[in-house]
């Protein structure tokens, strides 16, 4: 693991999640820390997303969905009624299976949460983070004549890259990422591999992947999920090699999923 900070960033308390009267979730607790590659693993329908998205309250656009337990983010119970949600989406940021670009050009994509949150205090700094954030994700070089091109110009892995490059421009702490790399091909799931790599230098990444190969190239620490219940959470290299629950050898052994 680079640049080592062991400072826990998510708290996660005993979380249960209904979908009216469908239980998603039960009784998770884990931690986050910073500078760290989480990945969240397990079968389809065992609540990876669902995990994901209670960490910077995505489930709350869902009508009938209730969720007891706490999640602190910078010691923060982000579930209080008092707590801002558009202060903790700033902070956790989310990246989505498929490309979410605006209909906006290249630039406007990046500098649009730049100016909701207003972080810039004049054209040439707005600039200067754009350009930024763009150096980060690696599309800068790609795309620097092009950056008043309509976003939706780009191929499906710049798309992604650039929804990344987004999220970054506003600093957050975090980055959830949920299958970011399922809709892309080999060459563009490469370049975003290498990218979670190297955020993780300023940013805990948690990211929710179906590829196992993908979790155990890329994250330091790994969740197994079963059934709405977190079985296993240790590091990468001990889930994939020497596992506690035999669930877990199970699912890493491909006997099911």
């Amino acid at each position: 693991m680079s640049e080592e900070n062991n400072q826990t960033v998510i708290k996660i308390e005993n979380v249960n999640l209904f979908y009216r009267k469908y239980q998603a979730l039960f009784d998770i607790s884990l931690e986050i820390p910073f500078n760290t590659v989480v990945a969240f693993i397990g079968a389809s329908g065992c609540g990876k997303s669902s995990l994901l998205r209670c960490c910077n309250r995505l489930n709350d656009t869902i009508e009938n969905c209730k969720i007891t337990g706490k999640i602190f983010v910078d010691n923060q119970d982000i579930y209080l009624p008092t707590h801002n949600v558009l202060t903790l989406r700033k902070k956790v940021g989310m990246v989505f299976q498929k490309p979410v670009v605006f209909p906006f050009s290249i630039f406007d994509n990046v500098a649009y949460g730049v100016k909701i949150h207003k972080l810039h205090k004049n054209k040439a700094d707005l600039i200067n983070i754009v350009e930024d954030a763009l150096q980060k994700t690696g599309l800068w070089d790609e795309i620097k004549d092009r950056l008043h091109d309509d976003a939706e110009s780009l191929s499906g892995g710049q798309q992604q890259r650039l929804c990344i490059a987004r999220t970054i421009a506003v600093k957050p702490e975090v980055i959830l990422m949920d299958e970011p790399c399922s809709a892309l091909d080999p060459i563009a799931t490469a370049k975003v591999e290498a990218l979670i790599k190297e955020l993780k230098k300023q940013y805990a990444v948690v990211i929710v992947t179906h590829s196992m190969q993908q979790a155990d190239r890329i994250s330091d620490k790994t969740a197994f999920l079963n059934e709405g219940r977190v079985i296993e959470y240790d590091t990468t290299e001990k889930i994939f090699n020497d596992p506690n629950d035999p669930k877990t050898k199970d699912y890493i052994d491909g006997k099911f999923g």
